[in-house]
């Protein structure tokens, strides 16, 4: 099972959720090809109502506290309740390019 399907079913077995989505983003950081270590989570769940952001994170990060220990180096958390979901027009923002030490950048490959 990838990081990804792990991350997916520890969520849906923890929560009754609406919507959940775990996008893979290793390939757009400094990382091996095919690598599992960042991730985009958009969580849709009821268990939200009435929780401030630090709360619902903190439920995010216990359910998924061994694959943050181990493979999961960045975990970005989009968190709504159904109704929050429903306002967005279920839309996230987009993830931002990683601007740590790419190969790839001549400014920080000196």
């Amino acid at each position: 099972m990838s990081v990804a399907q792990a991350i997916e079913r520890k969520i849906r077995d923890a929560m009754p959720v609406v919507h959940v989505m775990v996008e893979n983003e290793s390939h757009r950081h400094n990382v091996p090809p095919d690598s599992e270590t960042h991730f985009k989570l958009t969580v849709v769940s009821e268990s939200f109502a009435g929780k401030m952001p630090v709360r619902r994170h903190q439920a995010i990060y216990a359910i998924l506290s061994e694959e943050l220990a181990g493979p999961v180096h960045a975990l970005a958390l989009h968190l709504f309740t159904p109704e929050e979901w429903d306002a967005r027009g279920g839309e996230v923002t987009a993830s931002p390019d990683c601007r740590g030490g790419s190969k790839h950048d001549p400014e920080f490959s000196r």
